[in-house]
């Protein structure tokens, strides 16, 4: 019997591109078990954005969230998704940092990491996959999928050859823009296939209302798995519902491994949850549309709602349209990058000041110049020497694996740094993705824990 399997996303991707990661453990914790039992193949649980929401806007420790899911769910395999070198940040990080982080993240109950670079350079892929490996976890090499002069299918196909070679058990298709089209997707698979014996993984969100043919001709070409969202959190800039698909397949006489049953529960669980975003506001109506215009401008679904916070917040949502147009030439000067965190922000967010500004280029954000620098690594078109020069002026671009030249002993200064305050590794580790951040979290922390030992001693007197 022919055979398809489904990843679900709701706890992860489609929390972070509907409703931009909101969705706290609280909400979700009473439906876990449900969903450990419904036959997924993978529940991407963690990783994205999810590490910094949680110590930013939740208030809550995300190692302890992933420990409390792994407990919740002991049947399935977690999923996360690390962006390389640059693990849950927005800039790159020591080889060190990466093998520490990934190794974390196995021993707190990570089965599967999707490793991708938001510009398909696999020399920042490398350190993730080896150490997943290492660590007894299926890695997983991403293709950021996108559409430009120099992305053809034969350097995609190189590509994956290269990460079979670094030791991946899986190859995912990451189309976080929505427009890899039906025709597309048989093809790249197919390609896939012909030239190496992996399973295969395909990633996609509904944004341009291509994402349900894709599925079709991708699973019809050999795609083994498919990520889906629970239908309450499904469709707009989120991916396809899993119901759906999974009642499609049957009838084509796929075996899902799922059950419908329980679906039909855990979308009823979500139901109020959704209305409860809608209701305030966090689910913008305008994620939920299908806008073909993405096949043109090609903004993934948490770039799309970040783009819409960004100008609502600016008082400039008029903006939005000429934020659009400017996305694809921003995209153009800086070499063809796929649109994919942290290039998406990068991009975005100079779009944005470009269209403020009312000059190009005026002005230019620390992480734009860390780009032109080279310190995301290889772009797959050089980057408009004009527009580098602009931005760099007198300042050369570096040379070689900008990750060979940090500091190699970044853990122990940032141990130094927390002393008592560092209860774990783990924190340190949170500290060093996002400093300014965790420092905060640590201190609500301990004033939270003050308060309850505080109550606990006048509830006994």
């Amino acid at each position: 019997m022919k055979k398809v399997q489904f990843t679900e996303t709701v706890l992860r991707d489609a929390s972070q591109s509907l409703v931009a990661t909101r969705m706290s453990y609280d909400q979700f914790e009473p439906i876990l078990k449900t969903i450990d039992q419904a036959g997924y193949y993978s529940v991407e649980c963690w990783g994205g954005a999810t590490f910094d929401v949680c110590l930013r806007f939740l208030n809550e420790d995300p190692w302890e969230r992933l420990r409390k899911i792994r407990a919740a769910m002991p049947n399935t395999k977690l999923q996360m998704l690390l962006r390389g070198q640059n693990i849950l940040g927005y800039k790159h990080y020591s080889d060190d940092i990466v093998r520490r982080f990934v190794r974390a993240s196995v021993r707190n109950g990570i089965d599967i990491i999707r490793i991708f670079d938001a510009l398909n350079d696999v020399t920042n892929l490398k350190v993730a996959v080896e150490e997943t490996v290492k660590s007894g976890a299926i890695a997983s090499g991403a293709i950021s999928y996108t559409t430009s002069p120099v992305h053809t299918l034969k350097k995609y196909v190189e590509m994956v050859k290269e990460l079979k070679q670094m030791g991946v058990s899986t190859i995912c298709i990451k189309d976080m823009a929505g427009i890899m089209s039906p025709k597309e997707a048989y093809d790249l698979v197919s390609a896939i296939k012909d030239a190496i014996d992996l399973p295969v993984v395909v990633h996609t969100h509904c944004t341009t209302g291509l994402a349900f043919m894709t599925y079709m001709k991708a699973v019809e070409a050999g795609a083994d798995v498919i990520d889906t969202a629970i239908s309450p959190f499904s469709g707009g800039t989120s991916q396809p519902a899993t119901e759906t698909l999974e009642y499609v397949f049957r009838q084509y006489g796929y075996d899902t491994g799922l059950d419908p049953e329980k679906l039909h529960e855990i979308a009823t669980y979500f139901k109020p949850i959704r209305a409860e975003f809608l209701e305030k506001g966090t689910l913008n109506p305008i994620s939920m549309a299908t806008d073909t215009q993405c096949l043109t401008y090609q903004i993934p679904g948490g770039m799309l709602s970040n783009l819409l916070s960004q100008l609502k917040s600016l008082n400039s949502l008029d903006k939005f349209d000429q934020a659009l147009l400017e996305t694809p030439r921003v995209r153009a000067d800086m070499g063809y990058p796929p649109l994919v965190t942290p290039t998406s922000q990068l991009i975005g967010t100079q779009a944005v000041q470009n269209v403020l500004a009312g000059e190009r280029y005026k002005n230019v954000g620390a992480e734009l110049k860390a780009y032109c620098r080279g310190e995301y690594g290889r772009t797959p078109a050089p980057i408009d020497p004009e527009v580098q020069a602009k931005i760099l002026g007198d300042e050369k671009p570096i040379k070689g694996r900008y990750a060979d030249t940090l500091p190699k002993d970044i853990f122990e200064k940032a141990q130094a740094e927390l002393g008592d305050t560092a209860r774990c590794e783990e924190d340190v580790l949170s500290y060093i993705s996002f400093p300014p951040v965790a420092e905060k979290f640590f201190a609500q922390r301990k004033e939270q824990e003050e308060k309850k030992v505080k109550y606990s001693i006048v509830s006994v007197d």
